[in-house]
């Protein structure tokens, strides 16, 4: 991950064991960049949380499909619950889908949210996190959870990523963003490490991760729906196949559907804490290149030479 923190550009070291930056929005966490709260968060995850065998985690980097994934994932494994076509009472219909799928670590959990909360739910859960693998709870890989990873070309995570953080601060610049990202320094960044660490571990262990591509996806969706549900145990029959079914889970959690839908299009929810953001926040474009709309050439350059030279001779590239 980023350098060790408390390196002579770093001050403040406290007891909290990270060291606030005198300029941008993050602290560094075990070589992670992290909201302050969301550190205090992340620790009562590693040290409360407990896995379970058949815990299922969907892992992202901010703004890399987190909602669209988490919306398949549910619609596959529950779809012998709730068709995806033709049921009026599909949980899709009446709620976010960043709400179906619950976080670890969000909302925080030293506010009113406790870890314990996850123990409520009943298995086999389908969980979330931002974290980097470096941050998991350590029963994650003991217990050998499977874990589906989606990334997405920096480029589109960057201008998607700002536009998030700007709703809510306006006085981030893109300039000034594009500045900070560049270094590594964005929420749970470096993006670099975050998705060279999970797709090292997709080589090692490539029965219990699945590492999927924003762009791939976007182009084949049936395809990689169908990979998604055979690493998720609950593959489509040959029935389902030929009478349509994947066709049916790829349009109701399509993008242009759920951006439509009044539950997502209307309405303000706080999921982070703190941090009360319109619905509509999480479907802004969604669209594969959408960042030679907002970067200049130079900023694509700099910004592709950075990522080729931290994921060189790992055999992942954008």
């Amino acid at each position: 991950m980023a350098d060790p923190q408390g390196e002579s550009n770093h001050n403040g070291v406290g007891d909290e064991g990270f060291a606030p930056k005198t300029e941008g929005f993050w602290v560094l966490y075990q070589g992670c960049w992290l909201r302050p709260r969301t550190v205090e968060s992340v620790k009562l995850v590693q040290e409360q949380f407990q896995a379970r065998p058949d815990d299922v985690l969907l892992v992202t980097y901010p703004k890399c499909g987190t909602t669209w994934l988490k919306a398949l994932a549910f619609t596959v494994t529950n779809r012998l619950l709730h068709a995806a076509a033709g049921d009026d009472a599909h949980p899709l219909l009446a709620s976010h889908p960043q709400d179906l799928v619950p976080f670890l670590e969000m909302p925080y959990r030293q506010l009113q949210h406790p870890v314990a909360e996850l123990e409520e739910i009943t298995s086999p859960r389908l969980l979330s996190t931002h974290l980097p693998v470096t941050l998991l709870p350590s029963s994650v890989s003991d217990l050998g959870c499977r874990i589906v990873y989606l990334c997405r070309n920096p480029k589109d995570v960057f201008v998607s990523l700002w536009h998030f953080i700007n709703k809510v601060n306006e006085s981030y610049t893109i300039d000034k963003a594009f500045e900070l990202f560049s270094r590594g320094e964005s929420a749970y960044g470096p993006i670099w490490e975050h998705t060279l660490g999970f797709w090292k571990k997709s080589i090692s262990e490539s029965d219990s991760v699945l590492f999927l591509k924003y762009d791939e996806m976007m182009a084949h969706p049936v395809v990689y729906v169908k990979m998604l549900a055979e690493f998720l145990r609950v593959p489509f029959t040959e029935e389902e196949v030929s009478g349509g079914v994947v066709e049916d889970v790829v349009h109701l959690c399509s993008f242009d559907k759920l951006k439509s839908m009044p539950v997502n299009s209307s309405g303000v929810s706080d999921r982070i804490g703190g941090v009360p953001m319109e619905n509509s926040s999480f479907f802004r474009a969604g669209k594969v290149g959408d960042w030679a709309n907002h970067l200049t050439e130079e900023m694509a350059k700099k910004l592709d030479d950075i990522v080729d030279e931290k994921l060189r001779d790992s055999g992942l590239t954008f």
